[in-house]
């Protein structure tokens, strides 16, 4: 089968590896035929500089190294399953929650699994991926998708979950104002969480003009701001009621100027959420999250029990993620026309989605 490996900084290949034996099935392995996969910010992070979380050694925990098979936003039918699985059968459609890490370690024995020390990720530290024709999982990483949830829905509930998480962390409910700092994949379905949140003023700031025309497509109200040509905070602070700023602010760069900006919109005691990975160790400015009594929190990845209701909330159409899809491609173009692209200065391109058709 093709598999769209990475072997290096900029270097992924499209490669033929054996397919996945069904006869050789784990008691708790799920055998996939992948449908669509998203290409992830983090992917993109690999494919420029990597590694970065793909091991160069045998993972402690999965024994994945490279050359590793990418991608981890995902969904496909399934095709078998070994003789202890009983959440899923042959023919379902279902949704790949990526995350893999033991049960019974202290933050498994308390539903918490995206904190454990010994994490793996399919598509990054896990023999198989979903940037290929078939995958191999454990029977807790596939969720059955309900007939109103389309195959394309079904691969884009990763990405969906990492920003409703962040929702729910900075305490978004109905009436809230927000600021949403990074117009890309990641920050776009965050004003649609915060929306779907129950948030009615919605900022979201960015340097990229072509991507904050395309928010205004995906969520026509939310108040686009350019730190370039506006003063971000002022402009905040003249929308929100008394002048004071923003109830919660959700970080969705990983840069240092957008934390900052972050915590100057806020208003006192609210709250800022750090969802973007900063490369480097930034500054903060703890004089201002003191004297603001703010609360600054972390949002690792989600709840790994999600994904049923992050997919009714697409489903429904309370929480339209597919609007953030701009192009489809075939396995063989993912670097031509996936990486390249999304790595493009001028960010013309949100959430590319590999068909595996």
């Amino acid at each position: 089968m093709k598999a769209a490996r990475f072997h290096g900084k900029r270097d992924v290949r499209i490669e033929d590896v054996p397919k996945p034996d069904r006869a050789r099935l784990g008691p708790r392995d799920v055998l996939v035929k992948n449908r669509f996969c998203g290409i992830c910010g983090t992917d993109l992070h690999e494919y420029a500089a990597g590694p970065i979380f793909i091991p160069t050694a045998p993972h402690p925990y999965t024994g994945a190294q490279l050359p590793q098979t990418l991608g981890h936003e995902y969904g496909g039918t399934v095709v078998a399953i070994g003789a202890e699985v009983t959440n899923v059968k042959p023919g379902d459609r279902v949704s790949i929650q990526p995350l893999i890490s033991p049960r019974d370690d202290h933050y498994g024995k308390r539903s918490l699994y995206q904190l454990s020390d010994k994490l793996g990720i399919v598509g990054l530290m896990w023999p198989w991926g979903g940037m290929a024709e078939y995958s191999v999982v454990n029977d807790y990483n596939v969720f059955a998708m309900p007939d109103n949830v389309t195959d394309e829905q079904a691969a884009l509930i990763e990405p969906t979950a990492v920003v409703v998480y962040a929702a729910e962390r900075g305490g978004v409910r109905p009436g809230s104002s927000v600021l949403v700092t990074g117009a890309g994949p990641i920050g776009q379905l965050q004003i649609l969480a915060a929306r779907a949140a129950g948030a009615t003023t919605i900022f979201l700031s960015d340097t990229n003009d072509n991507r904050l025309a395309m928010a205004r497509a995906v969520l026509p109200d939310v108040i686009t701001l350019n730190p370039r040509s506006d003063n971000v905070v002022e402009a905040i602070r003249d929308q929100t009621e008394g002048h004071v700023g923003v109830d919660v602010a959700l970080e969705c760069v990983g840069a240092e100027a957008a934390t900052a900006t972050c915590i100057e919109a806020v208003r006192r005691q609210g709250v800022v959420v750090q969802v973007g990975l900063h490369v480097g160790k930034p500054a903060v400015d703890g004089f201002t999250l003191t004297f603001k009594d703010i609360d600054l929190r972390g949002s690792w990845c989600y709840s790994t029990l999600m994904w049923p209701r992050v997919a009714a909330l697409i489903g429904s159409g309370l929480l339209p993620a597919e609007k953030v899809v701009t192009r489809r491609i075939k396995l063989d173009d993912v670097v031509a026309e996936g990486f390249e692209q999304l790595l493009s200065p001028a960010g013309t391109e949100l959430k590319i989605l590999i068909d595996l058709a």
